[in-house]
């Protein structure tokens, strides 16, 4: 699933932002940015119009890369999973449902909860010039993740979220969200330790209640991961003219890092014989002696070298990518 926001949705950004300063965006975001910092939520951080346009010119890109990726994952993971029904928790503008919306073609009918005014109005302003008729005619409800109240839905997408809850709320949190994901529940925080930890705990705790890890681990085993390590992956994505000038960035592109989990109700069947994957959880290091991937495994975490003598074995590692969902024999899954 590609990156880069669609078409419809850049230029509803771009309508709303017709006649703003950009100077002034940049300080409406550079002041979110310390809000956020300070510990605040997105109910608190962004108080009007123009904070929540100012976040959306400056993260909405960035975690729709992530959003993507995860599905992306997710689809390649399931290939069977066609989604007619979304449910996207604490949506604010939306970033999740579009992201969804081009990933599942089947897509048909969505709904959106949040509980920040600004942020209902500006994703409404944004899914009414969509071209998809889905997005247009999607649903928005005010509330918080507790508030989830109408039926399931066939994918359940929780992007961003689950990091601005107490640590005592979490357990509820992971219950209200699995209650409502009728055949898919994806969570994805910042790739940061405190972000995995929060992806770790949800994924124990709903593996405990029969849930089975649809991506990014190809177990439903404990995670592996030992601290200070922290598993997590990474978008890059590139900025338009007015996402740099917002964000005060030199760089023509930014690397988004997440961490994630899809968990599905029914559990993966696989063919006699069929291979099971591994996932990379880390750019391959390539040496003169040949590469060595960090592979998280239905064994556990191992790295496997390849020599550069094994020709078929090294050039093929050298198409993997951090992230990727890899076989054993060295072809990219």
């Amino acid at each position: 699933m590609d990156a880069d926001l669609p078409a419809d949705l850049r230029r509803g950004l771009e309508h709303l932002t017709q006649g703003q300063s950009h100077r002034a965006l940049a300080q409406r975001a550079a002041a979110l940015s310390q809000r956020y910092r300070a510990g605040g939520r997105s109910a608190n951080a962004i108080r009007d119009q123009e904070d929540a346009l100012a976040y959306a010119l400056t993260r909405l890109p960035a975690t729709y890369a992530a959003v993507a990726a995860a599905l992306s994952a997710v689809a390649h993971a399931r290939p069977a999973f066609a989604p007619r029904t979304l449910i996207d928790v604490g949506a604010g503008p939306g970033t999740a449902a579009w992201a969804a919306a081009q990933g599942f073609a089947t897509i048909a009918e969505i709904r959106l909860v949040d509980d920040n005014p600004p942020m209902q109005a500006l994703a409404r302003a944004l899914l009414a010039a969509s071209d998809q008729a889905a997005l247009r005619n999607a649903t928005y409800a005010t509330g918080s993740l507790a508030d989830v109240s109408a039926g399931p839905a066939d994918l359940v997408i929780a992007s961003y979220v689950i990091g601005e809850l107490a640590l005592d709320a979490l357990a509820q949190a992971a219950e209200v969200l699995w209650s409502r994901a009728g055949a898919m529940l994806v969570v994805i925080e910042p790739g940061t330790p405190a972000g995995f930890a929060r992806i770790r705990d949800l994924r124990a705790r709903l593996i405990a209640r029969g849930a089975h890890v649809a991506a990014p681990c190809p177990h439903d085993a404990a995670c592996p991961i030992a601290a200070p390590d922290w598993c997590h992956f990474a978008r890059r994505l590139a900025r338009s003219r007015g996402h740099q000038r917002t964000k005060g960035a030199a760089l023509a592109y930014e690397d988004e890092k997440f961490a994630y989990v899809a968990l599905a109700r029914a559990p993966l069947t696989r063919a006699p014989g069929e291979r099971s994957e591994a996932r990379v959880l880390a750019h391959p290091r390539v040496s003169k002696a040949g590469i060595a991937a960090k592979l998280c495994t239905a064994d556990g975490i191992i790295t496997e070298t390849t020599p550069r003598r094994d020709r078929p074995g090294y050039k093929a590692r050298t198409r993997w990518r951090w992230g990727d969902a890899v076989d054993r024999t060295g072809e990219k899954g």
